[in-house]
């Protein structure tokens, strides 16, 4: 069985001293393939290292997290963020992870939609996806994605908590699927009212770790090993075995990021 993450912050300081440990139980968790979104210029070597240190397990994205669009400061992390993305030396699988994020800070959303719209059009000149993190924004997510969208874009709403109308708008723009992590394993998630009712050919997999860990671990550090976890609760909700869950959503990330069979 071959299971990948498609959302997960490894590289994080969460995980010095320990991260070899982390990714040999990825590998006994039948977790084989792990993608690394980037957040802001300051993570770009993080990132880099876990590149180079396994090559053939884990693939970065390049792109600046709705948090990190600060006043003042945006531009500078996007001008080094492009610097690294469009550096030949190195090839990512996605722009991500970008969005918008209305919890922190509404003052930003102009900002926000500036910096979406720059690395929405890198995605189109590079042919790569965009992975888009989404918290009490979907109306500015559907606003830029109706202006946005052509036959060009492709990506993910990753980490996705929306109900199924929402689903549903995001997969009829024709290219996109719904990443799914450990908020389906919670009671009140929302996700049991959703999974059964979308086609299995637009769910990938995701930790986002280390947040947002899956019950029976909610509370403690994610890690990219219950990935599996959340499998085995989108096989429950899809009435089927484990295995045909893991080749399904392990094409359908193949298919969006590109990735070769390993």
């Amino acid at each position: 069985m071959h299971l990948i993450d498609t959302h997960t912050h490894l590289y994080q300081p969460t995980f010095d001293g320990e991260r070899e440990a982390a990714i040999e139980r990825c590998i006994a968790a039948d977790v084989k393939t792990l993608l690394l979104p980037n957040i802001d210029r300051a993570s770009i070597e993080r990132v880099h290292a876990m590149m180079d240190q396994w090559p053939d397990r884990c693939f970065g994205m390049m792109g600046l997290h709705p948090c990190q669009v600060k006043p003042q400061e945006w531009q500078a992390e996007l001008d080094a963020i492009q610097g690294a993305l469009f550096d030949s030396k190195r090839t990512y699988v996605a722009i991500g992870e970008i969005g918008f994020d209305l919890h922190w800070d509404k003052t930003t959303l102009d900002i926000q939609q500036q910096a979406f719209r720059q690395q929405v059009d890198w995605a189109k000149s590079l042919n790569l996806p965009i992975v888009i993190h989404v918290r009490e924004a979907f109306d500015a997510l559907f606003e830029a994605l109706d202006a946005l969208n052509d036959v060009r874009l492709t990506g993910v709403v990753h980490c996705f908590t929306g109900n199924l109308s929402q689903a549903e708008r995001i997969l009829d723009y024709g290219n996109f699927f719904l990443g799914i992590g450990g908020v389906a394993t919670y009671k009140n998630g929302g996700l049991d009212k959703v999974l059964p009712h979308v086609p299995h050919d637009r769910i990938i997999l995701e930790t986002d770790s280390p947040y947002l860990a899956p019950v029976p671990h909610r509370g403690k550090r994610n890690e990219s090993a219950y990935t599996h976890v959340v499998a085995q609760r989108v096989a429950d909700l899809w009435e089927m075995p484990l295995e045909n869950v893991a080749d399904i959503t392990t094409q359908n990330a193949r298919t969006l990021f590109n990735l070769s069979p390993q």
